[in-house]
């Protein structure tokens, strides 16, 4: 059907407009560190070609407890009461309002995936299970939004992905390098490209690397489904670009 490739933040030199020219797609991360503005949101949408495609982290409350360093970025101070209320998609008033103010956002830029990206600290436990199935099953959740889930920690194994993908309308976010996809049944293949060196995020992808990347993760699925690849690396731009040339051999 289509494969859309970009980046997970403006990453060409020249800002949004410039990015515009070269990518149709991008994964917003500033939404997970703190929501824009709804007038924000919407001016970036109207500044962006019809056709550009945004998905977004969701933000970091639904996801991420405040003891997570994440939060110290952000700026954002939570009450001593309510440190242990947010995060873990716990069913929790706290997360019900950040998920609110997050498909606010999600909307106004028409996003077609929302990602759930879970901290290392989210093992796999009784709690945890029980906490995104009672989560997702009692939020609002738009029609055509599709909610990708990314799990970074080894406790989760992939028949437990499995169940709680296709029990909830999930789909499992990976980075195919590092990590299977525990379903194929929806119409949205989603890739998170991290890098594979020894430091977090620090990598260039080889062209034996990303024609790889192609024929074994992309190509089987590019005639039936929607496949996204975002490049979420320091150099994320040039990979992402290398790629689409790679496409279109």
């Amino acid at each position: 059907m289509t494969i859309k490739v970009g980046c997970c933040g403006w990453a060409v030199r020249g800002g949004m407009k410039k990015y515009f020219e070269v990518f149709d797609i991008i994964e917003l991360q500033s939404t997970f560190y703190k929501l824009p503005s709804i007038e924000t949101a919407k001016r970036w949408r109207d500044e962006a070609p019809p056709d550009f495609t945004y998905t977004m982290k969701a933000w970091q409350a639904i996801t991420h407890p405040p003891s997570s360093p994440t939060w110290r970025k952000s700026g954002l101070k939570v009450p001593s009461e309510s440190q242990e209320k947010y995060g873990h998609l716990k069913p929790t008033k706290e997360n019900y309002e950040a998920w609110e103010r997050t498909l606010e956002i999600a909307k106004a830029l028409r996003c077609p995936v929302l990602v759930l990206q879970m901290p290392p600290s989210f093992v796999k436990s009784s709690e945890n299970v029980s906490n995104i199935k009672t989560f997702l099953n009692t939020i609002e959740r738009p029609q055509g939004l599709v909610i990708g889930i990314e799990f970074r920690h080894d406790s989760w194994d992939i028949g437990t992905i499995r169940e709680l993908c296709e029990e909830l309308n999930l789909i499992h976010i990976v980075d195919p390098f590092k990590q299977d996809l525990a379903t194929t049944f929806g119409q949205v293949i989603y890739y998170r490209l991290h890098g594979l060196g020894k430091r977090a995020y620090v990598y260039d992808y080889s062209d034996e690397e990303l024609k790889q990347l192609y024929e074994k993760w992309v190509r089987p699925y590019e005639k039936e489904k929607t496949v996204y690849v975002l490049f979420n690396n320091t150099n994320m731009a040039n990979d992402a670009l290398d790629f689409k040339k790679i496409l279109a051999i």
